[in-house]
């Protein structure tokens, strides 16, 4: 099977058969997961399908999530059980057959600070979601157990022992987001979509009040052009209100609130524990996330009506997730301790609703005007459940016969064998000359397209070194983004592709002209291109630190506004 490589001349052969004048039966716009999703899921019923991407794959809401796969305790208390039960579900999914490379297990504490009522009220509420798992054959994880206040303790030393009385440990998973959305991509490109990121719509085609395609322009060369389809799906998230307004006359039949979620990295060893932990706060809950050599503390829930394009973090946003996390630790955490910041905007649909912590994370499909579907809402773990009902609803306003989703059994790239695989690391690590931790982190990364990895290292075996300024990546892998992977600027490759942007101390500054380098010959840039893109980066990281000593989102937002990431 081809392995949907999204090569610059991949990308340029696409918008070449997509501007041809041919018809397309789908055009989804918007490469975050949904449209990744409801891309692959067209593309895998046989339907000839396009997917425009107006920054980067998951430049949005789908790289800047708490990289939780997870059913949603909180919307037990909401008595959203069908929502639970089919999050659930799909997190079984993920873990077990579609993407095992990419989705683990992961245990988290649930500290208890009350002997009876609270042990029994919450460890029924464990249970449950233990049920509902199983019910809907979508487990995957070991089930809950309650644990004494000494157990808890050994658990995660750092928790402030006068806090808690015991706790519930119980099992979710996690995620990286921007690299799952990218397979999501290439797997549908490998079933025949085209792919193109960079190229913004501008307009919709209409005949009478049917849309029957749109106007894009690529954003590296300037160059407009149409684009023809029997439907297209609108799947652009907190943009949605935006992509709806290019329709002349037409009112939005969903509207969206965007609410701002912020989450903290800090290195692994200034918090001592062995598993995640969630905690309560006066308007929502708060994780604490085991990431690789780091953690993710957040995330915040408020309302954002400035720039949708790269929501800031204020330090009124940081100071909040510090107090709140705080209040848990015996080590308090300060500033120095934050190692990473970032940002992302939730797609809520709007609702007579005090907080949007209270607005749902169900999703919604609408058939606007003929020719248009229009999917929002949701939450990152059902994006596969948001997709297939969108191409039902395209299939319907087709008006012609399309079989039915698939999409619950087609693994994405990466994951066939990944299992045996992962049992064979030793080996492999002995074959390509690495540390068998090496292959453990390229497994994890890859799964079994690994091998297109370490082939690169084979040709030039200096790509088997250690990238300068981030040593926990290889130069081959900043390579294999540009090659493979759909990059097509530095910060694509040091924020989604990889996550040296916020795994790194210095945020991803020492590392950027040494992968500005490597990328070069690639995308056909010269030594002033990499050091204008290396430039733009350097000076957007100053304008992220800035943003995040501002105390409010106006002066944050007037502060980072002034970069831009994409240079002219």
């Amino acid at each position: 099977m081809k392995t949907g490589v999204i090569s610059p001349q991949a990308r340029a052969k696409a918008l070449a058969v997509m501007s041809s004048g041919d018809e397309l039966d789908v055009l989804v716009v918007g490469a975050g997961v949904v449209g990744a999703g409801s891309a692959l899921d067209a593309a895998t019923r046989g339907l000839s399908v396009g997917l425009l991407e107006a920054r980067d794959f998951a430049s949005g809401t789908s790289s800047r999530s708490s990289k939780l796969i997870h059913g949603g305790l909180r919307y037990l208390e909401m008595l959203d059980f069908s929502l639970v039960r089919e999050a659930l579900r799909e997190r079984g999914l993920l873990i077990q057959k579609l993407a095992p490379h990419l989705v683990r297990p992961v245990p988290f504490l649930y500290p208890l600070q009350h002997r009876a009522w609270e042990r029994l009220y919450v460890g029924a509420g464990v249970a449950l979601y233990d049920i509902l798992a199983l019910s809907g054959g979508g487990a995957g994880v070991p089930v809950h157990r309650h644990l004494s206040r000494v157990e808890a303790l050994k658990a995660f030393p750092s928790l402030r022992p006068e806090t808690l009385v015991g706790a519930i440990r119980y099992y979710d998973a996690q995620v990286d987001d921007a690299r799952h959305t990218m397979f999501l991509v290439r797997t549908a490109a490998a079933h025949g979509a085209h792919v193109a990121s960079r190229t913004e719509v501008v307009g919709f085609l209409r005949e009478g009040r049917r849309v029957v395609g749109v106007r894009a322009r690529d954003l590296e060369t300037g160059a407009e052009f149409e684009i023809r389809a029997r439907t297209v799906i609108n799947a652009t998230g907190v943009w949605t209100g935006d992509s709806q307004a290019l329709l002349t006359g037409e009112r939005g039949e969903f509207k969206i609130t965007a609410s701002k979620g912020i989450h903290l990295v800090v290195p692994r060893d200034r918090i001592a524990g062995r598993t995640g932990m969630i905690l309560r706060t006066a308007t929502s809950v708060l994780f604490v996330i085991p990431w690789d050599r780091h953690w993710i503390i957040g995330t915040t829930d408020t309302k954002w009506t400035l720039d949708k394009s790269d929501p800031a973090a204020s330090g009124r946003d940081v100071d909040y997730l510090l107090d709140e996390v705080n209040k848990a630790l015996a080590t308090p955490l300060t500033r120095d301790d934050v190692q990473g910041v970032y940002a992302g905007l939730r797609p809520l649909l709007s609702a007579e609703a005090a907080s949007t912590a209270k607005l749902s994370r169900e999703h919604a499909v609408g058939n606007p005007v003929p020719g248009l579907i229009v999917v929002a809402g949701g939450k990152y773990t059902t994006y596969r459940v948001m997709a297939k009902d969108a191409v039902d609803a395209a299939a319907r306003d087709l008006a012609t016969r399309v079989p039915a989703s698939c999409t619950d059994q087609v693994p994405l790239l990466g994951a066939d064998g990944y299992r045996a695989a992962w049992n064979r690391r030793a080996a492999l690590a002995r074959a390509h000359g690495l540390h068998v931790t090496r292959v453990e982190n390229l497994l994890r990364r890859y799964g079994t397209l690994i091998d297109e990895v370490l082939t690169l290292i084979e040709d030039d075996p200096a790509l088997g070194l250690p990238l300068d300024g981030a040593p926990g990546h290889l130069r081959a892998e900043i390579v294999y983004a540009a090659s493979h992977e759909g990059a097509r600027h530095l910060d694509d490759v040091l924020a989604r592709r990889t996550r040296i942007a916020f795994e790194t101390p210095d945020r991803g500054v020492a590392a950027a002209r040494a992968a500005a380098a490597l990328i070069a010959p690639v995308l056909g840039w010269s030594s002033a291109d990499a050091d204008r893109e290396a430039g733009t980066y350097e000076s957007h990281v100053i304008a992220e630190l800035a943003a995040q000593s501002q105390p409010d989102d106006e002066s944050a937002d007037a502060t980072l506004r002034g970069t831009a990431l994409t240079p002219a």
